[in-house]
């Protein structure tokens, strides 16, 4: 497996990356699945993308986004990470979310932030592993299929860009 940065060439296969964790109901609110038109708006030349690629196909994205519209907050991006459902639990998230602080601190991020449902076991640990801190818990951050759900927020400081 390697990382590198993403192209609106791979905007298909994030999407259908997307929609797998769409579909699982295990890591985002959303219920409507994206298209590669919708991916290709999230290249914005200011937050990076990254793809982990495996025998030439790519298996795992993680994404930046906006934080807050705020310039006192250009310096912190949201982050997403998603496998492909065959591929999980092998290495392909951890490698994509290493590969996203490497470009964050090139992009002269100081933190990223994410929500994960407090159920979702494996991205939590796998932040712990990646020295992210949960913050807190949002309780009833979102309805999902009707049912109330809890998130933990958490956060990662890029020391490199906070001198």
């Amino acid at each position: 497996m390697h990382t590198r940065l993403a192209t609106l060439e791979d905007a298909a296969i994030i999407a259908a990356i997307y929609n797998q964790g769409i579909d699982d109901r295990t890591s985002t609110f959303e219920t409507r699945h994206r298209t590669a038109d919708d991916v290709r708006s999230w290249f914005d030349d200011r937050h990076p993308i990254v793809v982990v690629e495996s025998d030439h196909a790519v298996i795992a994205f993680a994404s930046t986004s906006t934080y807050r519209p705020r310039e006192c907050y250009a310096g912190i991006a949201e982050f997403s990470v998603y496998v492909e459902r065959n591929s999980r639990g092998h290495g392909a998230g951890r490698l994509a979310v290493e590969a996203l602080l490497n470009e964050a601190e090139g992009h002269r991020f100081w933190k990223l932030v994410s929500r994960v449902f407090v159920e979702n076991v494996a991205s939590r640990a796998l932040l712990h592993r990646l020295d992210f801190r949960e913050v807190g818990v949002y309780e009833k951050h979102g309805q999902l299929d009707g049912v109330w759900r809890d998130v933990v927020i958490v956060e990662k400081l890029i020391a490199a860009n906070l001198k």
